[in-house]
């Protein structure tokens, strides 16, 4: 059985580049590193997806055409069941965590984020992989510098990064794509040894 590994994020061009698309543009970047062939629109399934090998492992790669707090009708058409989502690794952007880094947990709650709870909802467990993307500024102190209050939080997860952003982005993204390879080569508890 393939692995599927899902990037989430909002569909459009109006929302590339922003903070809530982090999953989304980490999946583009585990697929350009891993040679396989561009993602293609899949309208029955509200979805963008291409498949290949990642080392010795088959891997589905999804980005979900629906917008974020509905990922979960996408996600569902290739997890159908609770064993599935045991080889299911969700790409996304985490408000926990500061900018620059990334943490990889199994089985836990969707820490309010909606695109998470749809997935949860859908396949009926927490049992799978999450790979936790950064995207909060930190105080020159090192303090996590959170937004408050529901519009702050969506004006900031909805604006685009700054080009200094994306620079730690990428660097982000390399580590994503390499934990990627770990999970789905050797399993997600070995991953969590190595990176966290």
């Amino acid at each position: 059985m393939a692995w599927v590994i899902i990037g989430l994020g909002n569909p459009g061009e109006e929302y590339e580049n922003t903070r809530h698309n982090a999953g989304r543009m980490a999946l583009e970047y585990v697929r350009k590193a891993n040679d396989l062939t561009p993602l293609k629109e899949l309208p029955k399934y509200k979805t963008q997806s291409t498949s290949g090998m990642i080392g010795k492992a088959l891997v589905a790669l999804v980005a979900p055409d629906t917008y974020m707090n509905k990922s979960g009708s996408a996600v569902v058409k290739y997890v159908k069941t609770a064993k599935a989502a045991e080889k299911m690794i969700v790409l996304y952007d985490d408000l926990d965590l500061p900018l620059g880094s990334m943490k990889i947990s199994f089985d836990r709650g969707s820490g309010g984020h909606r695109g998470l709870e749809s997935v949860i909802r859908s396949v009926k467990t927490k049992r799978f992989t999450r790979v936790r993307i950064g995207v909060s500024p930190i105080t020159p102190g090192g303090k996590l510098k959170k937004p408050h209050g529901e519009k702050e939080v969506l004006d900031f997860i909805l604006a685009k990064y700054k080009p200094v952003e994306m620079e730690t982005l990428k660097k982000v993204f390399k580590k994503v794509s390499e934990v990627v390879e770990v999970i789905v080569t050797e399993g997600t508890a070995v991953a969590m040894n190595k990176s966290n």
